[in-house]
């Protein structure tokens, strides 16, 4: 069954192997998420567990928003996200989930939002190639030719300058490296999309292995 737990993203190090081989790794803090809502297919027409993360103050929180959260017994929280897939009556309104619900070892998907880049040409947005810098060359890093002679328009989908990143990504079949349970860290294997400090949803490998 499907497993999920919300954190942030801290940052990448790298640790050694028992064997000696060098890990680059993500490090992920996620401190204890609380199960605010069970979802069922009698209530809602569909499975899921709704976990809230990272804590907000009471002032910047509405009524509704309170009172969500009052039946789990717990703070109103800056993150709220759905995880489908998991075995719901394994889970309690109120239950904390913490790190040590996945092991070393484990494969999961992680989904964060890409660094935001600006207003971006081609060459770093969709990875054209330039044209020759010298020898009276008027063509450096300009997209070249927009469409066909019959088309006489910009087709739909053609890859233009415009704003960069920013977009909701998901890396799968990342491996956890090491489970700190102490300080409600994972390490994962590579890296992971997002800014420091950012958002990040980890998540049973839908593929597996």
């Amino acid at each position: 069954m499907t497993k999920g737990i919300l954190g942030r993203k801290v940052g990448m190090t790298q640790i050694f192997a028992e064997n000696g081989d060098l890990i680059p790794v993500t490090v992920i803090e996620a401190a204890p998420n609380v199960v605010l809502q069970k979802k069922t297919v009698e209530t809602d027409g569909y499975e899921a567990i709704q976990l809230g993360f990272d804590d907000k103050r009471e002032k910047l929180a509405n009524k509704p928003e309170k009172g969500h959260v009052a039946k789990a017994e717990t703070a109103p929280k800056r993150f709220i996200r759905e995880f489908r897939g998991v075995d719901v009556a394994g889970y309690e309104v109120g239950q904390e989930v913490k790190v040590d619900t996945f092991a070393e070892g484990d494969i999961v998907d992680i989904t964060g939002v890409s660094k935001g880049k600006g207003f971006q040409g081609v060459i770093k947005r969709h990875g054209f190639s330039r044209g020759p810098m010298s020898h009276g060359s008027r063509f450096h890093r300009a997209p070249g030719s927009l469409g066909s002679v019959d088309g006489q328009r910009v087709f739909k989908g053609k890859k233009l300058p415009g704003r960069t990143g920013g977009d909701t990504i998901t890396i799968q079949n990342l491996e956890i490296v090491r489970v700190d349970a102490e300080r409600n860290l994972l390490l994962v294997k590579g890296n992971v999309p997002g800014a420091r400090k950012s958002l990040i949803t980890v998540k049973s490998a839908i593929k597996g292995n």
